[in-house]
């Protein structure tokens, strides 16, 4: 990612990419991963401050708001009843459960054990995830950029402070996803192929994108300078788990492709026209399109559109950098989601880019007043963000 020519590339830069793990050793990591973790503190801090009192501060009405069921929102009523009762049980949450993958689902189910309930399970999951991958996410900043000193722990903050950062607390994928992809990719970057092929495994577990990064893993193979062609079967092995969570799907519901069934009977997730989608979310996006009454819809479709922007800049940009890996991530993330019948919960995926949020830190790093723009920007929205997010609005 991010890659120079020669000419451009620093002897520094160019010797400290080349010592590979060793070079990652001299970066003092317990120093870079106390600080990713600091930062990790401060904003979970905030976020669980806003899950206590935004249902006090935006009750609407006559009781006592129950600030403890705060983060019982939306999806998380679906990976708890996964959680519960599995998938061979109809529709206990009121939507197909198969649209979703086991792995959150199975870790929400034995940290319950603790005595905590499900969706406390998830929390502490998603929390203990998004520590994870901010720490590798910091690593993997570092690695990109050697020359840029003291660099990592501000892409962890950049990526924690994101406006949609609720969802790396909630009982959500996306920081368990994360957990497992952001250390994969500094593994293939590395070129250790069969680390980077059992993380994206088990990310693969998590949620669909893992067939996205399974792609971008195989573009990177064939790219990358560090390619073992005696690693090539490692490739393999992150179809595993996708294929073994749709034959279970097939003896449950009769179809290999039951996940994407209920993607489309639950979500509208059936194949569209991307420039017919666009249409149906500028739709969406317009003024009482649902009704007068729910302006939360509106402006997150608002939002889906300028995530959209977002994702077709860093794509572009990605490609002209020939950074062919991470271009294969996030354009195949872009597709999937501008083929449904609206772009939807692109919001949240951005988390998911890692790109984007190292070159938002590289970007900070070199122009310190952009850094003090985007968090004056960025930590508003995300309070806003958390708390429509635990008083019941659509969030993405």
């Amino acid at each position: 990612m991010f890659e120079r020519t020669a000419g451009e590339q620093p002897k520094r830069a160019r010797r400290a990419r080349d010592t590979g793990a060793a070079g990652i050793r001299q970066w003092l990591p317990e120093q870079l991963s106390r600080e990713a973790l600091g930062w990790w503190l401060v904003t979970r801090a905030g976020i669980f401050l806003l899950a206590l009192s935004a249902p006090m501060l935006f009750n609407r009405g006559d009781t006592y708001p129950d600030v403890w069921r705060a983060w019982w929102q939306w999806d998380v009523w679906h990976f708890k009843a996964i959680a519960e009762f599995g998938y061979a049980n109809g529709e206990p949450s009121g939507a197909p459960l198969a649209a979703f993958f086991p792995g959150l689902p199975v870790l929400m189910r034995a940290a319950s054990w603790l005595g905590i309930g499900y969706v406390g399970g998830g929390v502490l999951v998603s929390a203990i995830a998004s520590a994870v991958a901010g720490v590798w996410l910091a690593k993997l900043a570092r690695y990109e950029f050697p020359e840029l000193r003291d660099f990592g722990p501000t892409a962890a903050l950049v990526w924690f402070t994101a406006p949609v950062g609720v969802f790396l607390a909630a009982p959500y994928t996306e920081a368990l996803f994360c957990a497992f992809a952001f250390p994969a990719w500094l593994a293939a970057r590395q070129g250790r192929w069969a680390r980077a092929a059992i993380l994206v495994a088990l990310a693969s577990t998590v949620r669909v994108s893992g067939l996205f990064l399974i792609f971008a893993l195989c573009v990177e193979f064939v790219t990358s300078k560090k390619r073992d062609w005696r690693s090539l079967p490692w490739l393999a092995l992150p179809a595993v788990p996708v294929l073994g969570f749709m034959a279970y799907l097939k003896q449950i519901h009769g179809s290999w492709f039951a996940w994407q069934d209920a993607q489309e009977k639950g979500w509208a997730r059936e194949f569209t026209w991307p420039w017919t989608s666009i249409v149906h979310t500028f739709e969406a996006a317009t003024k009482g399109h649902f009704s007068a009454d729910r302006t939360d819809w509106t402006w997150m479709f608002r939002a889906e559109l300028v995530a959209l922007l977002v994702g077709l800049l860093l794509l572009a940009w990605l490609l002209w950098r020939r950074s062919w890996g991470e271009a294969a991530w996030v354009g195949a993330t872009v597709a999937a989601f501008v083929t449904s019948y609206w772009v939807y919960s692109l919001t949240r995926a951005t988390l998911l880019w890692w790109p984007l949020w190292i070159g938002l830190a590289v970007l900070l790093h070199r122009r310190p007043w952009l850094g003090r723009f985007y968090l004056g920007l960025a930590i508003p929205l995300a309070a806003i963000w958390a708390a429509a997010f635990f008083t019941g609005r659509w969030a993405g």
